[in-house]
C-alpha cells in the first residue's frame, strides 16, 4: 500500500498533529512455484487402476485413452486437449532414452502416462479396464509436458 505522509496544518492558530501512519504490512514470503514431479503424475495415474473403459468418458465413473491424460493431467494444472490426435501435438517430443515417468506416450489412435521401464498406463480399449503394462507399439513417440 501506499503511504501518504501529512504535514502538520496551522488552522486559526493551533497545530494539528500528523494523522498516524498506517502499519507496514508484514513481509509476505512466495515460494517459488514448485515442479510437478513426474512421480507424481503417475502416483496420482495409478489409483484409477481397473476404471472401466468408456468411449468418451473422461471421469473416474469410465475413460477413454485422451479423457484419461487429460484428467490426470487437469489435477497438477496441466490443460491438455481432449483428443488424442491432439495431445500428440503438445508439449516437447523426446528420444525413448530421454523419457521420464509421467510423460506423455502417444502414437496415432492412442496415448497413455510413460511409467517407465518399458510401461505405461492408459485406458486402452472397450471391454479392458485402465491397465498399466508393457508399450505393445514400437514407434510410439514420448512427449514432455511437465
Amino acid at each position: 500500500p501506499v503511504v501518504v505522509a501529512r504535514t502538520a496544518a496551522r488552522t486559526g492558530g493551533t497545530t494539528t498533529a500528523p494523522a498516524p501512519a498506517a502499519p507496514a504490512p508484514a513481509a509476505v514470503q512466495v515460494a517459488p512455484p514448485q515442479e510437478i514431479s513426474g512421480s507424481a503424475v503417475v502416483a496420482f495415474a495409478r489409483q484409477f487402476i481397473g476404471v472401466p473403459y468408456v468411449y468418451g468418458g473422461a471421469s473416474p465413473t469410465g475413460f477413454d485413452c485422451s479423457g484419461f491424460t487429460q484428467y490426470v493431467y487437469a489435477h497438477f494444472g496441466v490443460s491438455l486437449p481432449r483428443t488424442s490426435s491432439a495431445q500428440g501435438s503438445v508439449g516437447v517430443r523426446v528420444s525413448a532414452s530421454e523419457a521420464k515417468p509421467g510423460d506423455l506416450l502417444w502414437w496415432p489412435g492412442h496415448v497413455g502416462i510413460f511409467t517407465g521401464n518399458g510401461n505405461h498406463i492408459a485406458a486402452r480399449n472397450p471391454g479392458t479396464p485402465l491397465t498399466e503394462g508393457p508399450i505393445w507399439n514400437s514407434s510410439a513417440v514420448y512427449i514432455r509436458v511437465l
